[in-house]
């Protein structure tokens, strides 16, 4: 569902033929788009409903339409679960033009700058989807994200500022095993700013730019796996020994613990995430 000036839209989810394996929340069914306050009136199609909130921040004043259609739908659809279900996201153009309160032209114009970047895709007669990877294709965006996030790493330890490590260390340091297991949305946000904030501090703006272009599919396989299993323990343990590192001032050890750390995920996308195929 998209949510403007206090509405919730209800975004079509459409389903392909189901997946097997442990997915961590899938359901089967399909929509229809409506709209109404809080979402009253979807109407249920298939077995069971299934609603992706998809927030539209408003539009800020000052841009062209393009630009802040633009500017909105991709923000909206960076925050969206994409593995967190089993099926796929469909955008309908003209309640996202409603939600917008904009002409179908900027939207249109906004939708193909986001085709282009790889955010969605169109297919004639059927409509425009938000893009899910492959299990493969996540395995190597994720090794190739190892790569750039340890050389990040590396060059957080050569640039970064004593209080960019402070914060990594008070945005940790809260988390104990006991408090971990009833925050893992909480803690799979914060893992997601860990990342970033080393990006960030490590004063490379290639890094950050190439880093971007993934970010929707990080995020959400970030998201998607951190409950499941020990990831979450698991993560925190890494996180914290990356920051000895870090605090440590090795270049060396700092750039392969985070990228094994990285490297960890698409280990565990290969071997334990079936509904991705």
């Amino acid at each position: 569902m998209l949510r403007v000036s206090g509405i919730w839209y209800t975004v079509s989810i459409i389903q392909n033929d189901a997946p097997q394996g442990d997915h961590p929340d899938a359901r089967t069914g399909t929509l229809t788009t409506t709209s109404g306050a809080d979402g009253v009136g979807a109407q249920r199609v298939g077995n069971v409903m299934n609603r992706e909130r998809f927030s539209v921040e408003p539009l800020e004043q000052g841009m062209s339409f393009k630009a802040k259609a633009y500017q909105s739908l991709r923000q909206a659809i960076t925050q969206m679960n994409i593995y967190g279900q089993s099926n796929e996201i469909r955008l309908d153009e003209r309640r996202l033009c409603e939600a917008l309160g904009v002409s179908r032209t900027p939207v249109r114009e906004a939708m193909a700058l986001l085709e282009q970047e790889g955010f969605i895709r169109s297919q004639p007669r059927r409509g425009i989807f938000v893009v899910r990877k492959t299990k493969a294709e996540l395995v190597e965006m994720i090794t190739v994200c190892a790569a750039l996030e340890g050389m990040a790493a590396r060059l957080f330890v050569e640039n970064a500022t004593t209080d960019k490590l402070e914060l990594l260390h008070a945005a940790f340091d809260k988390y104990t095993k006991a408090e971990l297991a009833e925050h893992v949305a909480e803690y799979s946000d914060a893992n997601i700013v860990f990342h970033q904030s080393i990006v960030q501090a490590s004063g490379s703006t290639l890094i950050s730019d190439l880093t971007d272009r993934f970010f929707i599919h990080m995020r959400a396989i970030r998201r998607a796996t951190m409950g499941l299993g020990d990831r979450a323990d698991q993560s925190v343990h890494e996180h914290r020994e990356i920051i000895e590192a870090l605090a440590a001032r090795d270049a060396d050890l700092a750039e392969r613990r985070v990228r094994e750390h990285t490297l960890g995920l698409a280990q565990y996308v290969e071997r334990h995430c079936a509904f991705l195929d």
